[in-house]
């Protein structure tokens, strides 16, 4: 059942990067984030009082510690998301999503050391090696026009007058912050309905991303967003709340180390989306790449 979970996640959280990226053409991303945030934990709380019922004797029943794991799983989330939405804001799907997914990469060695997940330790580090060195294929510096070969010359040039681009430090640091979320999570939820977890995990990622907005002077962005573009922002944290409603199930009932795995699969939908709306075509090199790395995340999942 776990297994399904995590198949869902990775459909809900691919059609969420992309309905995300149609949000913010002319939305500010850390405006874009508060937003979609709201909608998530609405989303979250409705399902929490679903499936648990009597809500105020659930969280009175929550230890302390839960509590505060869940806490920094929701600051680690807030981080990832703002960096996430930030590097997509600069640059293209398809370069962007690799480099976070690389998160499983860093999640399941965490997952092994953290909790002793080591059967077929083998087949999950050889995976891991093929899936990491997929995502290095995909990342790759291309050519500004969608379709078109690269310029060696010319992308030598950028390379060394820009060895490290903005959009790539954000990047990674979302991947970063999402394999810290997925191992404070799973000791958050120990023992904690997973829905109701994951609403309480909300209301702090909803907390710092306003206040990250009031901050840095953007609250009066709030009321110019294009209805349009709200519309996405919206339906992008319906799909983000039930990604994250079957992942952390999935987390509590299952392997970490294969659950962040298949979840990353969520490639797959973001890709052909990209290609579909944004028309974001893959180079041959990155297209090899994403086959390692589906074949890695399918080893994954057979032996687990």
């Amino acid at each position: 059942m776990w297994i399904v979970a995590a198949l869902g996640s990775a459909l809900f959280a691919g059609l969420t990067a992309i309905l995300a990226k149609c949000g913010i053409r002319h939305t500010d991303s850390d405006v874009a984030t508060a937003l979609r945030t709201l909608v998530v934990l609405v989303f979250a709380w409705v399902m929490a009082a679903i499936t648990v019922g009597d809500v105020p004797d659930a969280l009175a029943a929550i230890s302390p510690r839960s509590y505060a794991f869940l806490a920094l799983s929701g600051l680690a989330t807030g981080g990832s998301w703002i960096c996430y939405f930030k590097a997509l804001a600069s640059d293209e799907v398809d370069r962007v999503v690799p480099i976070d997914k690389s998160s499983a990469v860093i999640s399941t060695l965490l997952a092994i050391v953290l909790f002793g997940e080591t059967g077929h330790l083998a087949v999950k580090l050889l995976a891991t090696a093929v899936i990491l060195a997929g995502t290095l294929m995909m990342v790759r510096r291309r050519g500004a026009g969608a379709g078109t070969a690269a310029n060696p010359a010319r992308e030598e040039l950028r390379a060394s007058a820009s060895p490290v681009q903005p959009w790539l430090v954000y990047a990674v640091l979302s991947a970063v912050f999402a394999a810290l979320t997925s191992i404070l999570a799973k000791v958050g939820i120990e023992g904690v309905d997973s829905n109701l977890a994951t609403a309480l995990r909300t209301c702090v990622v909803l907390a710092m991303a306003w206040g990250i907005v009031a901050a840095r002077g953007k609250l009066a962005e709030v009321r110019s967003v294009d209805h349009r573009e709200l519309g996405f922002l919206v339906l992008s944290g319906l799909a983000t709340g039930a990604s994250w409603l079957c992942y952390y199930f999935a987390v509590q009932t299952g392997q970490v180390s294969v659950v962040v795995q298949i979840d990353k699969l969520s490639i797959l939908v973001s890709i052909a989306f990209a290609r579909l709306v944004f028309g974001e075509r893959l180079t041959r090199r990155a297209a090899v790449g994403l086959a390692l790395i589906v074949a890695g995340t399918c080893a994954m999942s057979i032996w687990k």
